[in-house]
């Protein structure tokens, strides 16, 4: 009886350590301080649809007290427990203890992914002893390494918005299930070619201007590939706040979401998620 006892009662602490190791859900950590496109309102919004029908845990950091302060973004410890860290920065001088926060979690090889003005998160004065930081873009996303320059990374003009196309070549990639093959969105293009995204990642969508205010080029507008740290990365230069009311996009994202954390990219799409948040530009 004994014996009888003491096999149960393994048994129920086998089943309990299983269904509790089966029910620890992914932490995604948004991180959110761009000035112009509010990522601090729709990125909130898709974190709450990602824990609501998604089942993830999320948490969002903000810029503090607002999107224009480039130097303090709280919280970031979190990222110690994060399963995926999604970036949507402009142009920050975070202090260095806040910056080792994001180059512990960039070192351990966890999943990235970076919208838009994220290829230049950061700006620090030449010289200055964080400079490095200017290149996050191409060492955590495989992008440009900061706006301007060398990489002539540019747009088309604000006037200009951009027709999205399924890149053939990629359309059975799993990030791209369900989505439609050709979508408009008001971002203005962003320049990356002819040197960036970095060799070795793979291209899934395509940019073409319109209405732009110089000779315009196709450009690639969302990619994947492995960066400097051996991390998967999702990146895309989309990311206007009315991008996110676009359908195929937002399937792109939860998809990249799945994709990137080692998931199953869902194959029922539960819904249009209701993001209206309207583009206000810079504003103190």
């Amino acid at each position: 009886m004994q014996k009888l006892i003491l096999f149960l009662g393994l048994i129920f602490c086998v089943s309990f350590s299983s269904s509790s190791l089966a029910q620890k859900k992914p932490l995604i950590v948004f991180v959110c301080g761009d000035h112009e496109y509010s990522g601090e309102e729709t990125l909130p919004i898709l974190a709450k649809e990602l824990e609501k029908n998604y089942g993830f845990n999320v948490k969002v950091l903000k810029s503090y007290p607002n999107q224009n302060s480039e130097k303090n973004i709280p919280g970031l410890e979190i990222l110690k427990e994060a399963d995926l860290a999604v970036f949507y920065l402009r142009w920050r001088q975070l202090v260095p203890e806040q910056l080792a926060l994001i180059d512990d979690y960039l070192k351990s090889g966890k999943p990235i992914m970076g919208f838009r003005t994220t290829t230049h998160a950061f700006n620090f004065p030449k010289g200055h002893e964080s400079e490095k930081w200017n290149a996050f873009g191409e060492f955590a996303l495989n992008a440009p390494p900061g706006w301007g320059g060398k990489a002539a990374h540019t747009h088309y003009g604000h006037n200009s918005t951009t027709d999205v196309s399924v890149i053939q070549a990629a359309k059975k990639h799993p990030i791209l299930q369900g989505v439609a093959p050709n979508f408009h969105v008001s971002s203005w293009l962003y320049r990356v070619l002819p040197d960036y995204p970095t060799k070795g990642s793979e291209w899934l969508l395509m940019g073409k201007s319109v209405n732009p205010d110089k000779a315009a080029i196709d450009n690639p507008v969302a990619w994947v590939g492995t960066n400097s740290f051996g991390a998967k990365v999702f990146t895309t230069t989309l990311g206007h706040p009315e991008d996110f009311s676009v359908e195929a996009f937002q399937r792109l994202l939860i998809n990249a979401i799945h994709w990137e954390l080692g998931q199953k990219v869902p194959k029922k799409w539960k819904g249009k998620i209701d993001i209206n948040v309207p583009y206000r530009g810079m504003v103190n």
